[in-house]
């Protein structure tokens, strides 16, 4: 099995330099705003951040391709790496603390590496194939995270995205039946929900709409964690246009209940 150690270490270096953009157009005064074709925001952050991220992919990953948010995709190959500038732009936008820079590494269909990283909550989330999930400020203070043990609905905590997008998805009532069977329910947002996931603060997470570079970079940190990541309709991985992830117990319970069809 190839090691990803040397693609983590430079997740973080791009972290780093990342930061250094964001935290600094973060709550800016003249932090201008557009608005794209799918009518979601994009800040000069969000722009100026991606293209950070892939010069410096392109000086030391020349011959990876590199799939991201703002930009066209460029290179080819089986090693693609996937890029956030900023998740959760609207609460940048906003000034909540809320957001972060995913970036993720794909050898051939399979998310094998994947960095998270919230300078502002002053928080880093990070996992590569094998090698387990781990959180803290730098690969030399971490520790490492775990899913939870909770093994019914009725003690567990979901975390979900903002209703109006369930009811768009024709699943308002099958989300609203799930939440009234689990102890708690709450919305923390974006990549967050699936960050207390993996630390075992929260036990399912979903979303029924999202892309590529929404959950690239979530699905090592969760799995690695010993949960489950899948679409809606239950395929792995980030492929399927939905999340459903779990800590692996309920993953199959949840399932049934969001995509009756799977009964």
């Amino acid at each position: 099995m190839p090691g990803y150690d040397d693609d983590l270490r430079l997740a973080h270096v791009l972290a780093d330099a990342v930061e250094r953009v964001t935290m600094t157009r973060f709550r800016a005064e003249d932090l201008h705003v557009d608005t794209k074709p799918d009518l979601t925001w994009v800040s000069d952050a969000d722009r100026s951040a991606e293209e950070v991220i892939r010069a410096q992919l392109g000086r030391t990953r020349p011959r990876d391709a590199v799939h991201g948010e703002e930009f066209p995709d460029t290179g080819h190959g089986p090693r693609r790496w996937i890029i956030d500038p900023i998740d959760g732009t609207n609460n940048f936008v906003r000034g909540v603390p809320v957001w972060a820079t995913l970036i993720a590494l794909l050898d051939g269909s399979e998310a094998v590496m994947g960095l998270v990283a919230a300078p502002a909550l002053g928080r880093r989330w990070w996992a590569s194939k094998g090698t387990g999930a781990w959180t803290g400020r730098s690969l030399t203070s971490a520790k490492p995270l775990r899913v939870s043990g909770v093994q019914h609905l009725g003690d567990a905590s979901i975390s979900i995205s903002d209703v109006v997008s369930w009811r768009a998805s024709d699943r308002l009532d099958a989300i609203l039946g799930l939440m009234d069977t689990c102890w708690r329910n709450r919305a923390y947002g974006d990549f967050w929900s699936y960050m207390l996931l993996a630390e075992g603060a929260v036990d399912i997470a979903a979303e029924p709409e999202l892309a590529l570079h929404d959950m690239a970079a979530l699905v090592p940190i969760v799995t690695e964690a010993g949960g489950r990541f899948t679409s809606l309709e239950g395929r792995p991985g980030p492929f399927g246009g939905s999340a459903v992830a779990t800590n692996g117990v309920l993953h199959d319970e949840v399932l049934r209940i969001l995509t009756p069809e799977l009964r």
